[in-house]
Parts: structure tokens; C-alpha cells; sequence
């Protein structure tokens, strides 16, 4: 083989990939100019002091915004806020995804209209289940959860006012449990067969195949649900916005909603601004640790079954 012919087929083989390549390039360009920009701009502003309210005030102030809301009591409340809504509403869906997807993964008459059923509210927007959950579930005069729970002298509780981070939770459960579910089910649908004859065979109960065989084998689909999960409830605004404005006062406001009131109603773009990057730099650290576990999980089973 001549020494020529070897660069011919690296050139070769490069314009092949972009020929491959070319095509996504509009989508990249579009995605990058989407997202991008936007996240740069706010960075610039978070680096200024600027209020709307007082014209001329814009003026560059470094890192002071960040030093301002890591000591804002009402920023690190809403973080923990943040930290509980998601955790709560992950594992929580995380578990009655299961428990739903073992039983949809049975054969019984009228599996299709169920498993339908189930599905339907993960199909609604989130604004029509914050509606539906503050006035049909939790109003304390008509709510279905008053009048359930009325033999416990619990009828007239107004649960959107008394425990407004366990009412958003609840309705953020509610919605999010279809979408585990799913993933869970799709799970146990591609675990072979002949592992739960073999353990059937030799003598495991229900309890210890799925403890011993099937969790394991769902250890990959858990995670990818926690992550997508994480990732998007972390982000709740309107399910907030909708049920509790944020309150009483600031008792059940996140971060997205903190970072509404300070920009349009506190009119302060630097420090909205700073607040932002911070969740976006946390978020992003949160998925990267997590598709790290993940991938490393992937890889050790994939060296075990070679």
C-alpha cells in the first residue's frame, strides 16, 4: 500500500461524515442561536445592576448580584423549596410508577382501557391540572378531597392555603406518575422471559424476583426517569402560579417563581438575572453527576454480560 493512499482514505472518509453531517447543521446553528444567545445575554445582565424602575440605573457591578442573592434569605428559601418540591414529586411517581407499571405489566381484561386511563394525566396541560387540582380536588367548600376525607373532620381544610408545598406536590405527582410509569413499563416489557421461568423454577417467590431480578434489570430505566424528571420539575413555574401564587407570602415559592417576582415584579433585572444562571449552572451539574451514574452503570453491565 502506497503512502498516498492512506490520506486519500482519511479525506475520503471526512467528507463522507460531513456529507452525513451536513444536514443537521441548520438544526445545530438553530439551536445553538435558540438557546445560546439568550443564556449569554443573561449572563451580561447579570453582571450589571439594573432596576426598570430607575432609569439610568444600569451600570456594570461584576459579581455583586451573585454575593447578593447566595446571602438573599428569600432566594436560599426558595432553593430549599426547589430541593423539596422535586425530590417529593421524583420519588414519589418514581414509586407509584412502579407499583402501576407491575400491575399494567399483567394480562387482565380491560388492560388497554387502564393503561389509557393512567396515561391521560400526563396528556394534560399544566395549567389545566393546577386548575383542576385547586378547584376540584382541593377546594375546601367543593373539593372531592374535603368531601373524601370529611368522616376524619377533615372536610373543610383549605389545602392550598394550609400546606401549599404538599398540594403542589400532590398535583405534580398526579401528573408526572403516568410518565414513570410508562417508562418502568417499557422496562419490564423487554426483561426476558426465561429469567422468571428460571427463577420460577427454582423456587423464588414474587417478592425475591423482583427484588433480585427484576429491579436490577429496571436500574437503568429508574434512573433515566429521576434525571428527566429531576430536570423537568425542577423547572415548575405554572403548576405554582396556578395554585398558590407563591404563598402564603413566599412559603411555597421555587426558583423559577422567585425568579418571575424579582424580574416583573421586583423590576430587578440584574439580580433575576444572577439567579437564573445559578439555577442553570446547578441544573446542568445535577444532570452531568447523573448521567455520569448512569453511563457508568451501562458500561459495568455491559462488561458483566460480555
Amino acid at each position: 500500500m502506497s503512502t498516498t493512499t492512506v490520506p486519500r482514505r482519511a479525506v475520503a472518509d471526512r467528507s463522507r461524515n460531513w456529507r452525513h453531517r451536513a444536514p443537521l447543521l441548520p438544526a445545530l446553528v438553530f439551536t445553538i442561536l435558540l438557546t445560546q444567545l439568550p443564556f449569554l445575554a443573561t449572563i451580561w445582565y447579570s453582571l450589571r445592576s439594573w432596576n426598570l424602575l430607575r432609569p439610568g440605573s444600569q451600570e456594570f457591578t461584576g459579581l455583586a448580584n451573585y454575593a447578593a442573592i447566595l446571602t438573599d434569605a428569600q432566594f436560599l428559601a426558595a432553593a430549599t423549596n426547589t430541593v423539596l418540591i422535586t425530590a417529593s414529586c421524583v420519588l414519589v411517581s418514581m414509586m407509584l410508577g412502579i407499583g402501576l407499571a407491575v400491575l399494567l405489566d399483567r394480562r387482565f381484561v380491560g388492560r388497554g382501557v387502564v393503561r389509557t386511563l393512567l396515561i391521560t394525566p400526563f396528556l394534560i396541560l399544566p395549567v389545566a391540572t393546577a386548575l383542576l387540582w385547586k378547584t376540584t380536588m382541593l377546594d375546601p367548600v367543593f373539593g372531592l378531597v374535603g368531601f373524601v376525607l370529611s368522616p376524619l373532620g377533615l372536610g373543610e381544610v383549605d389545602w392550598a392555603s394550609s400546606y401549599p408545598v404538599l398540594s403542589v406536590v400532590a398535583a405534580l405527582v398526579w401528573q408526572w406518575t403516568p410518565f414513570m410509569m410508562l417508562l418502568i413499563l417499557a422496562g419490564l416489557q423487554s426483561q426476558g422471559r426465561d429469567v422468571i421461568e428460571a427463577g420460577q423454577v427454582d423456587g423464588a417467590s414474587a417478592w425475591q424476583m423482583f427484588a433480585m431480578i427484576t429491579l436490577p434489570h429496571l436500574r437503568r430505566y429508574i434512573e433515566l426517569g429521576v434525571l428527566l424528571g429531576a430536570i423537568y420539575v425542577i423547572n415548575t413555574f405554572d403548576t405554582i402560579y396556578m395554585m398558590t401564587q407563591g404563598g402564603p407570602g413566599t412559603a411555597s415559592a421555587n426558583l423559577p417563581f422567585t425568579i418571575y417576582q424579582r424580574a416583573f415584579l421586583g423590576f430587578d433585572v440584574g439580580q433575576s438575572a444572577a439567579m437564573g444562571v445559578v439555577v442553570v449552572i446547578g441544573t446542568i451539574i445535577v444532570a452531568l453527576l447523573a448521567l455520569r451514574l448512569i453511563f457508568r452503570a451501562f458500561l459495568s453491565s455491559e462488561e458483566q454480560n460480555a
